[in-house]
């Protein structure tokens, strides 16, 4: 075996993203860039998005704290929220989206906007936004009905609805920049994170197929800890490949997945918000399942190191192994 340095691709938005960089940024032989889902409606993201007219701020700002130096002073000052005085407009916000939301209106270019950030912070890695359009996520359910907007889009499945569908209104394309650099990815980690809301929409972007057919290395799913609300019920991870697949028009090649459970007063706290572990179903054959235990505490939420380590061991197994 020989050792290099592998480049890779994070996809999605959220928590689980930030998280799952924070764990990988730590490994010298890895540099990880994050490529971050743009659809965000709801909370400071969106009222900004909707007042300023400027792209929504919160995810590539998580990521890019994630990716910081000095993660924990950055978080404690851009994290940070504006107190609410009367008549204040921007009252409430965190100063980290406003940061982001005066560069982009200064700027006029939302990649010059976080190469800014991302060089205030010293991040080891880039933060790619997957389109620079604006758009919002739809969805059309199984009983007809539809709905837009991310937060609509999660009410609604959480509620027992199951999503039958769903795109972008208007479509929106792929930044070149971005569509270069995932050709350029030495593998692509999905998740974990949101399914409908924080991963699937970035591959219904426009050209986001095409330039991970470009990307010769492998597609590694980190698979959620539970499933999602009612709409969700019975849903597995050979579900969320298949619908990846049938996305991206390629396999995903490994998923990543928990093996052990918390206590059972922990799992009946998330079963009274209809959140049950995830089940790994019947995978495709050409897609390599690989089980730890990821879940350690009493919040559902990945093992950063845990789920770093076990990331790398993939890697190096598909990509390093006969070097």
């Amino acid at each position: 075996m020989h050792l290099r340095k592998l480049r890779v691709g994070c996809f999605g938005g959220g928590t689980g993203l930030p998280s799952l960089l924070g764990g990988l940024k730590s490994n010298p032989w890895l540099h990880a860039d994050a490529v971050v889902t743009m659809f965000d409606s709801g909370g400071s993201s969106g009222v900004l998005r909707d007042e300023l007219g400027v792209l929504p701020p919160g995810d590539v700002l998580k990521c890019a704290l994630a990716l910081a130096r000095n993660t924990r002073e950055a978080r404690r000052v851009l994290l940070a929220r504006l107190p609410t005085l009367e008549h204040a407009r921007l009252g409430g916000h965190t100063g980290g989206n406003l940061l982001l939301s005066m560069m982009q209106s200064y700027s006029g270019n939302f990649l010059d906007a976080i190469d800014g950030l991302r060089a205030l912070l010293g991040c080891r890695g880039r933060v790619w936004p997957v389109s620079v359009e604006h758009a919002s996520v739809c969805a059309e359910y199984g009983d007809g009905s539809t709905t837009s907007g991310e937060v609509e889009v999660d009410a609604g499945q959480s509620s027992g609805r199951f999503v039958q569908r769903i795109w972008l209104n208007p479509p929106a394309s792929i930044h070149p920049d971005v569509a270069e650099a995932i050709a350029n990815f030495d593998a692509v980690i999905i998740g974990p994170g949101s399914f409908y809301t924080s991963l699937m929409p970035i591959f219904l972007v426009d050209g986001v197929a095409e330039a991970l057919a470009r990307m010769k290395g492998p597609i590694i799913l980190v698979a959620n800890l539970l499933t999602e609300g009612r709409g969700m019920a019975g849903f597995s991870a050979a579900d969320a490949v298949a619908r990846i697949e049938a996305a991206i028009k390629r396999p995903v090649d490994v998923v990543c997945m928990n093996t052990r459970q918390p206590s059972a007063e922990v799992l009946a706290r998330y079963a009274e918000e209809h959140k049950h572990p995830l089940d790994v179903g019947t995978l495709p054959r050409h897609c390599e399942f690989v089980g730890g235990e990821f879940w350690k505490g009493e919040i559902a939420r990945h093992d950063r190191l845990r789920t770093a380590y076990a990331v790398w061991t993939i890697l190096s197994k598909r990509l390093l192994t006969g070097d």
